[in-house]
């Protein structure tokens, strides 16, 4: 079979065949007569014909910092409920958290010809930006802001904010705070600003000094609440800026005989799976991370279509899960 064969049986031009294909514009009733013809006969263009006279691969280049996150994967998720939807396919790059691989990797995509790239980065270095600067291709940041670019982003801030003021207004005297690295802007330096500016908005600025930095992990976020309570003693409350580290949190809480939510109340980021199942109930921003993950392919496709050139930024919202809830 080829396309001669398939505009024969279906009563188009070959012309017609070529731009349903490659996504170009024909009548509904072409296109249905096409569909039909390909799905009887089980037919599908060559790719590497394809690529050859249009210059397109049909792949997208998506980096991210390792699979075992739950955040992570379920941005993945949405993508990939995009890309199934579509004639293109992902090239799925893990760096296992290290940025100078996420720089390999935009450099390898921009080599290799991907159509475009699809980045999630925790930090974002001027080696980051050199990389993306010299892309060829068009590229969309998922998780972090970054002006200039078309990104996918969530409004760390303001549900940071919300937690720590959430903690006050249930009675807590004496608040710490288990920060991200500073590097990554959106879980480290924007979380940590929601905190600080509601303890200083609800007169209560000395709590902005009750802070460790923790990593991604749930080991991590045990490690720190000991050190934190070394620091700060007669915490009554924790916001964490990840559920991962709040885990963590309080395990440690239980293993010292500290009552959790009872002697000390603790709070995450992130709304991950086991946060619904955990003992005592976590209270959590829950961000929606499979719609960034959908938004992060549309916009892309929309940039190889040609439809739009300005460069967007979509900032997504929370929704503040409490122990009631």
């Amino acid at each position: 079979m080829n396309i001669a064969d398939i505009a024969k049986m279906a009563g188009v031009s070959r012309a017609a065949v070529s731009r349903y294909f490659n996504n170009g514009y024909i009548s509904e009733e072409k296109q249905e007569a096409i569909r039909k013809v390909v799905e009887a006969t089980g037919y599908r263009p060559s790719i590497q014909a394809q690529t050859l006279r249009t210059k397109k691969t049909k792949m997208i280049g998506v980096i991210v910092p390792k699979i075992t996150s739950s955040s992570i994967g379920r941005i993945v998720e949405g993508m990939l409920s995009e890309f199934n939807r579509s004639e293109y396919r992902m090239v799925l790059a893990v760096t296992q958290n290290d940025p100078g691989k996420e720089v390999e990797y935009l450099t390898a995509f921009n080599d290799k010809q991907v159509d475009g790239v699809i980045l999630s980065a925790t930090v974002l270095t001027a080696a980051h930006r050199r990389a993306l600067k010299r892309l060829s291709v068009p590229v969309v940041i998922v998780g972090q802001h970054v002006s200039g670019y078309c990104c996918v982003y969530y409004d760390d801030y303001h549900a940071c904010y919300d937690i720590t003021k959430l903690l006050l207004e249930k009675g807590r005297t004496k608040l710490g705070y288990m920060s991200a690295m500073w590097q990554d802007k959106a879980a480290g330096e924007e979380r940590y600003r929601g905190f600080s500016d509601a303890v200083h908005d609800l007169g209560h600025e000395v709590f902005a000094d009750n802070i460790v930095t923790a990593d991604f992990t749930v080991a991590s976020g045990y490690e720190k609440a000991g050190e934190l309570l070394c620091k700060c003693s007669g915490l009554d409350g924790l916001v964490c800026a990840t559920d991962a580290m709040a885990l963590g949190a309080m395990q440690y809480f239980r293993e010292h005989d500290i009552a959790v939510p009872e002697e000390i109340l603790v709070a995450g980021h992130g709304g991950s799976d086991i946060t619904r199942i955990a003992v005592p109930a976590l209270i959590t921003a829950r961000y929606f991370y499979e719609k960034c993950g959908e938004l992060a392919v549309r916009r892309l496709m929309e940039l190889l279509r040609h439809e739009e050139c300005v460069v967007k930024e979509v900032k997504l919202g929370y929704e503040i899960v409490d122990l009631k809830q």
